[in-house]
């Protein structure tokens, strides 16, 4: 399991009884964790924590959990923890803002244990290649070209040009699996499974498409022009190679 090499949580909600509920199920299946109550607590308990991941709950004092994520993912020092946002809302307008701000999943309340550890390992798989450390010249060896994009696995680093891309774990997982494939089809079936993505809930695969149109935006790219990334329609997507 993941879960057992103490990765720390970061717990917020300004409801006590379920954090308190959290941290006792989630101390018995290993993990470390710390705790927030409300939105300015969040950021500063992730900037000196630096957590493995972040359970954000999107209702709560002082800054609401979806300002919170576009601010963690907007801070280079927090950007590439992962982020699931906790609701009691189950509208899509919701889930969507959220998976908009940089968050890389959601799950609503309630919720079951196995459901909740399963998304936890999930980003937890997806975020453990990240390195915070900037690159040395050997590991610009070790370097996907996508165009004039620059995809550095090891590193969990993606540059274009001379500026550097702020992915979430998530973003970087789907690029660099259209990258590897150099042009060749990444099916949807197979994005769900490196995602942890279960392909039976509408929902979730309703994510697929957010994240999509997120990595897009932060490559200058769009659906209708295709500069980096095609969609091929019913099947999966790829890299566009034409250029």
């Amino acid at each position: 399991m993941i879960s057992q090499s103490m990765e720390k949580i970061l717990l917020v909600d300004d409801e006590k009884d379920i954090v308190e509920c959290l941290d006792m199920n989630l101390r018995k299946k290993g993990y470390s964790t710390v705790f927030a109550y409300d939105g300015t607590e969040a950021i500063v308990a992730a900037r000196r924590e630096k957590p493995d991941c972040i359970l954000l709950d999107i209702m709560l004092p002082h800054i609401g959990g979806i300002e919170v994520c576009r601010l963690l993912k907007a801070d280079e020092s927090t950007a590439l923890i992962p982020v699931i946002m906790l609701t009691a809302k189950g509208e899509e307008d919701d889930k969507v803002s959220g998976l908009d701000a940089g968050a890389d999943d959601y799950i609503t309340k309630p919720f079951g244990w196995k459901e909740l550890f399963a998304r936890i390992d999930a980003v937890l798989r997806r975020s453990s290649a990240a390195a915070m450390t900037g690159l040395k010249e050997k590991d610009k060896a070790l370097c996907l070209q996508v165009q004039d994009i620059r995809i550095y696995p090891d590193k969990h680093i993606v540059e274009k040009g001379s500026k550097r891309i702020n992915l979430t774990a998530t973003e970087f997982t789907i690029l660099r699996l259209l990258a590897e494939r150099h042009g060749n089809i990444v099916t949807r079936s197979e994005l769900y499974e490196a995602l942890g993505i279960v392909k039976n809930a509408g929902e979730q695969v309703c994510s697929l498409a957010v994240h999509f149109a997120n990595l897009r935006k932060k490559l200058g790219d769009d659906a209708q022009n295709c500069r980096y990334i095609e969609t091929v329609r019913k099947i999966g997507f790829k890299i566009n190679d034409r250029y």
